[in-house]
């Protein structure tokens, strides 16, 4: 593994296959959101946020026809 960045709160990590990893300053693996933001801020992945779905039309037209 190669070191990208280090600081004393964090050290990221490049593995083999092009992946990121992240330890803490006390040598346990980061992962989940906390690796996401860590990762966002240094600039080395782009994150995708998930479209929202539209709700489908309230029945309240078929409503007012009775």
């Amino acid at each position: 593994m190669e070191i990208v960045k280090q600081t004393n709160e964090y050290t990221i990590l490049k593995k083999r296959s092009g992946r990121y990893g992240v330890r803490s300053a006390n040598k346990k693996w980061i992962s989940g959101e906390e690796k996401v933001k860590i990762l966002l801020g240094a600039g080395l992945i782009k994150a995708v946020v998930a479209a929202k779905k539209e709700e489908p039309a309230a029945p309240e037209a078929e409503a007012t026809k009775e």
